[in-house]
């Protein structure tokens, strides 16, 4: 990935002098290492495609676009810390898809001192949506959503004793919310909802309860890591209940982590299939990564791409030298902005939520069929 910087906590791991001129730096904060790795490189790898296509056009009014990157390893305290050397010391003038629920909650006071945009933040966490958040303008669906169209799924194929594991965490309640919707819409409830630490779940305690409770099939709300060990801890107890887990955890690396436990699982989804070569997205995304020698999507990485494009646009629409102000304006003027097939993001100052949509797919073959 060219024009991307790496920065940590420890220490500053340039690729490339920070002093350069012509340059809009934006700044990002993403557990680029730790139990969410796979899918936050993913969504990096798709931002850059169109970062780099853009720069390779000359930029824009003239400016290269340069991602500087902390990573922050999953942990809420240091991602805090790197949104504001991002903003106070860097000087960037957005950011840009940090990762987690809480994560994202903790940056909001930085943005809000110095009015600074976040865009296209790698959560789908209501509490960013309602109410409108003034610095977040999220690009993804709902977590809620999300949850919701997973019950319901369930229910409607006929499943109706659903177990619910949910990480003890503002982005657990925020999806337990939403799978409970679909429970009352259903007019049915969950065999047994389970807690589970976001660093280190009790697998020897969750999995007996949802044994217990006879569960044929778990919503399991958490990310990267622990719901691998989590499923395969599952199948260890010798429960075949299927699985369905949120998007957060749709990403390529995802699978491999899951190896033989994968076949089966459901993701739910918030972008089109990555398969789907029609879908004008989809083309755009593919025809960059092939120029790249990449064969293949993963749904993270069209996250990524979907988020891109919203901050290029921005950025297009502040004109010469944006400032921080310039880029918000810009982006509560956005209306029926098309990423792509009719996949339309508008705000405006009342109503910073992206795109509404959510799809389903089951991992089989070591890939997502929907």
């Amino acid at each position: 990935m060219n024009k991307m910087r790496v920065l940590c906590t420890a220490g500053l791991l340039a690729l490339a002098s920070l002093g350069a001129s012509g340059q809009i730096l934006i700044g990002q904060t993403a557990g680029i290492t730790g139990s969410v790795a796979a899918s936050v490189n993913e969504t990096i790898a798709g931002a850059q495609l169109v970062i780099d296509a853009v720069n390779a056009q000359g930029g824009i009014h003239g400016e290269k676009v340069e991602v500087l990157r902390m990573d922050d390893g999953f942990d809420v305290k240091r991602a805090a810390e790197n949104a504001r050397v991002l903003i106070e010391d860097r000087k960037a003038v957005a950011l840009f898809m940090s990762r987690g629920t809480p994560h994202s909650q903790a940056i909001i006071p930085v943005l809000d001192k110095h009015g600074v945009a976040l865009i296209g933040p790698s959560t789908g966490a209501m509490v960013l949506h309602q109410p409108v958040q003034r610095h977040v303008f999220n690009v993804r669906s709902s977590y809620q959503r999300e949850a919701e169209k997973a019950v319901t799924h369930l229910l409607t194929i006929g499943v109706d004793r659903i177990a619910v594991v949910h990480v003890t965490d503002s982005f657990g309640q925020d999806a337990l919310e939403g799978a409970m919707k679909g429970f009352d819409k259903g007019k049915a409830k969950p065999a047994v909802i389970v807690p589970a630490d976001r660093d280190k779940p009790d697998y020897a305690s969750i999995v007996p309860k949802i044994m217990a409770g006879e569960a044929k099939a778990v919503v399991w709300i958490g990310s990267g890591t622990a719901v691998v060990e989590g499923v395969k801890a599952l199948r260890a107890g010798g429960s075949a209940a299927q699985v369905v887990t949120l998007s957060n955890n749709a990403s390529s690396g995802f699978i491999k982590q899951l190896g033989d436990a994968s076949r089966g699982v459901i993701v739910t989804q918030v972008f089109p299939n990555e398969r789907s070569i029609g879908q004008p997205m989809v083309k755009e995304a593919l025809g960059l990564a092939r120029a790249k020698g990449q064969n293949e999507l993963s749904p993270a990485a069209l996250e990524g791409f979907a988020s891109a494009k919203v901050l290029v646009e921005a950025l297009r629409r502040a004109g010469p030298k944006p400032n921080r102000a310039k880029v918000i304006a810009a982006l509560e003027g956005l209306r029926d902005f098309d990423l792509g097939g009719g996949l339309a993001v508008s705000y405006s100052p009342q109503d910073h939520s992206g795109i509404d949509f959510a799809d389903l797919s089951i991992i089989s073959d070591g890939k997502f069929k929907r």
